[in-house]
């Protein structure tokens, strides 16, 4: 299953596996049922999100740590696949057409859905990212990732019901399915959004700071110049894009530094975007984003990396959960999807971590014109992890129907269109400098007002049917 997401890309193999997936689900004895469907879970999991051993080992407490909080994690998010297996297994214990075609596929999705609110939500791998480069992501802005990954879910049933019984007629029946779903999504293909102003000219950073230089106040002004002669190089483009905290100090003591940038930026007529850590008078301190040509131009991030960001429960545990801990403050959550103003331009900004929650980022549309992600993927080492968070915030790009511009530390930086192609992308662990045009967009795609909701009716109406299917059979066999 993890082959079928970034870098590898094979998205045809996301039916295959899935229908596999749902075949070990569908055998004659629950017990081998259900170990199969949690062992299936430690390989998914264990290989897809393997970049957490990565982050912890590297950046965290060490290897020993790395590997009993990675295998903790993955045998966690395991347990999910066997929700799916248990929750199907229960409400159709004999498995047949109807529990392959409808109740497996809406058990997976709504596994999906609960994995962007449990424990703050971990929404790594759904299916649907998997299909961010074929036809079946045109489903994505009416629907959002999870009506891709439910067509998907339905497509492997299908597969999976052939291959419990094969015969000409059930691949007939599923063949005739996949025809009229290739042309149901024709139909969708469309144009969602439209110009709202001429093309403007951007410019990203990306700095290239190794993680363990970032927060070394000897390092400080390295970084400090370097960013800062990377910008003079591009004085003149409409917005200058820095990636996440890419001033390794807080902005009170950074004001002289930026006001000094903020003078020659306007002197060329140019915004600026920069990633830097806030502090309040009252102690509260956050992720935030600023704008220096927007006189309320701060985004303070809202969806916090548990571990990474903040440590939970920290007033009764102290440092014993610092695994990954922020390594100047535990950041305050920000509370209003505010919109920033650059060039003229209304800007959605997502912080690293927020552009995997697609519902989050619909918050700040229709108003935002033009989305950027600033992030700090360099956490992730040479792991999947950028390439994994990379696609994710492409599919944000395809929900919204908005340019997305993507300023990270270590990469990968790029500029994708509102279709989610790729435009033009830095190369990783490099100092580089990435300029490209993009349009800012108005309008919404439904996915824009619907969020998940119909997703989740749908998923609820499959596996209601399933329940009262099974309600039915209890009451003619009590009778």
């Amino acid at each position: 299953m993890p082959l079928a997401f970034a870098p590898v890309g094979w998205a045809w193999l996301a039916v295959i596996a899935l229908a596999t997936f749902f075949v070990l689900t569908a055998q004659s004895s629950r017990r081998q049922a259900l170990w199969s469907a949690y062992l299936f879970g430690l390989g998914y999991f264990g290989v897809g999100v393997s970049w957490v051993f990565i982050s912890i080992s590297q950046y965290g407490n060490g290897p020993v740590v790395a590997v009993l909080v990675t295998a903790a994690f993955v045998s966690l998010l395991a347990l999910f696949p066997w929700g799916v297996a248990y929750l199907v297994r229960c409400l159709r214990p004999e498995m047949d057409a109807m529990a392959l075609w409808l109740g497996l596929p809406a058990a997976w999705v709504l596994s999906e859905w609960m994995r962007t609110w449990f424990l703050t939500g971990f929404p790594w791998l759904f299916i649907g990212y998997s299909q961010t480069d074929t036809t079946l992501a045109t489903i994505a802005p009416v629907f959002g990732v999870l009506g891709v990954s439910l067509l998907v879910a339905l497509l492997a049933g299908g597969l999976a019901w052939v291959v419990q019984g094969p015969s000409l007629r059930r691949a007939a029946v599923v063949g005739a399915v996949l025809v009229a779903t290739l042309a149901g999504l024709q139909l969708l293909d469309r144009e969602w959004t439209q110009p709202a102003a001429d093309p403007i000219d951007v410019v990203l950073l990306q700095g290239n700071i190794a993680q363990d230089k970032k927060w070394d106040p000897r390092y400080r002004d390295i970084t400090l110049e370097r960013y800062q002669a990377l910008t003079a190089q591009h004085l003149g483009a409409d917005i200058v894009i820095w990636p996440e905290a890419a001033i390794p100090m807080w902005h009170d003591q950074a004001k002289a530094y930026l006001a000094e940038l903020e003078a020659l930026a306007d002197q060329a007529g140019t915004s600026l975007m920069i990633g830097v850590p806030v502090r309040e008078a009252e102690g509260r301190t956050y992720n935030a984003v600023v704008s220096l040509s927007d006189p309320s131009g701060f985004y303070y991030k809202r969806h916090l990396v548990p571990f990474g960001e903040y440590v939970p429960f920290r007033d009764l545990l102290g440092s014993a959960l610092d695994v990954l801990g922020a390594p100047m403050s535990d950041f305050t959550p920000g509370r209003e999807a505010h919109v920033l103003n650059a060039a003229g331009v209304p800007v959605g900004a997502l912080i690293c971590y927020e552009a995997v929650f697609g519902a989050e980022v619909t918050e700040l549309l229709p108003e935002a014109q033009l989305l950027v992600n600033v992030s700090n993927d360099a956490w992730f080492g040479s792991s999947l992890g950028p390439l994994q968070h990379f696609q994710m915030a492409r599919m944000r790009a395809i929900e919204t129907g908005r340019d997305l511009l993507r300023a990270t530390n270590t990469g990968i930086t790029a500029a994708i269109n509102h279709e989610g192609e790729v435009l033009k992308r830095a190369p990783q662990f490099e100092v580089a400098t990435l300029s490209a045009e993009v349009t800012p967009r108005t309008g919404a795609p439904p996915y824009v007002h619907w969020r998940d909701w119909p997703v989740l009716g749908l998923t609820a109406l499959g596996l209601g049917l399933l329940l009262l299917r099974r309600i039915r059979r209890h009451h003619r066999l009590g009778t």
